[in-house]
């Protein structure tokens, strides 16, 4: 399968040379190097990428090698060319399975049409790559979709509960790279909570310091940071958003500059710890709710 998008280009002859030298590795390097400026495949070598891949050339490559190769893409500036090149060739299915089974599965988008994961994965990450995001947001954006891959027929577009599908996936696409573990915990973060904080809402503010407080905001602002920046770049990556500002983001921005005047020793002195953390729930609950202008809160 071809990406009919790909522009064609005059056949390097340093490219098949390789493939016939390396192809094992070539494959994955040329597709890496796709993501670079310029560096979109033409069809020809898209063709002996294929005939490699389906010689088995992919089968004995360790999968520290493949990562390399996989994170010097993502890392790169157009991320997209080279999950589509490796789509194209069919090598995707052979290293990155859980996320090769996204393409074509649909999703509900807020305008009438729906979108393909597999798709919006990769403007995700392209979004990530503009915002010069760090490995381990775009390593989240792409997997934190791979339990959707296979969600029951009868219930596209919507995907019930592929968090308990995800999650071992997850684990087990980390456990066979060798992923650090700042990698692995952005993923399930974004597994369980990017899709809360797409739909939160300024009326309720005892959830919304329950989402704080699971994300990170008031002990771990580098994760917490990442994440609402991998949720800005999942926003931004449907259709009419790329421009826009995250309103989801500005709105917990708010909450949790809200909390900052809470002294939480203070509050807590003396207090058994379950006495002491409902103290500052509701503490927080109650400047959130201030800041928003609702006297509504409640607990998730």
């Amino acid at each position: 399968m071809h990406d009919a998008h790909q522009p064609d280009k005059t056949q390097s002859p340093s490219l098949s040379t390789s493939l016939q030298i390396q192809p094992a590795l070539s494959i994955l390097r040329l597709a890496a190097l796709s993501a670079e400026p310029d560096g979109a495949l033409d069809d020809e070598t898209l063709e002996l990428m294929f005939a490699q891949v389906e010689a088995g050339a992919l089968a004995s490559v360790p999968p520290v090698q493949i990562w390399s190769e996989l994170q010097r893409g993502l890392m790169a500036q157009t991320p997209s060319n080279m999950f589509r090149a490796l789509y194209s060739c069919g090598a995707l299915s052979e290293v990155l399975p859980e996320v090769a089974d996204l393409f074509g599965v649909p999703q509900i988008a807020d305008d009438p049409h729906q979108v393909d994961i597999g798709h919006h994965v990769v403007r995700v990450l392209d979004q990530a790559a503009h915002s010069n995001a760090p490995l381990p947001v775009r390593f989240a954006a792409l997997v934190m979709n791979v339990g959707k891959a296979d969600s029951p027929p009868e219930h596209l577009p919507v995907h019930y509960r592929h968090t308990d599908r995800g999650w071992p996936r997850i684990e087990a696409i980390c456990q066979r790279f060798g992923l650090a573990d700042d990698c692995r915990e952005l993923a399930l973060l974004a597994l369980f909570e990017a899709e809360r904080v797409h739909r939160v809402s300024d009326v309720r503010a005892g959830p919304v310091a329950a989402m704080l407080e699971r994300l990170g905001a008031f002990d771990q602002s580098e994760r917490y940071t990442q994440l609402l920046l991998l949720c800005t770049c999942d926003y931004r990556a449907y259709r009419g958003c790329d421009n826009n500002e995250y309103p989801k983001a500005a709105l917990l921005e708010i909450a949790r500059q809200a909390c900052t005047s809470i002294d939480a020793a203070t509050l807590t002195a003396g207090k058994n710890p379950l006495a002491a953390t409902e103290a500052l729930q509701e503490a927080r609950a109650i400047a959130i709710a201030n800041a928003f202008g609702s006297v509504r809160w409640s607990t998730l």
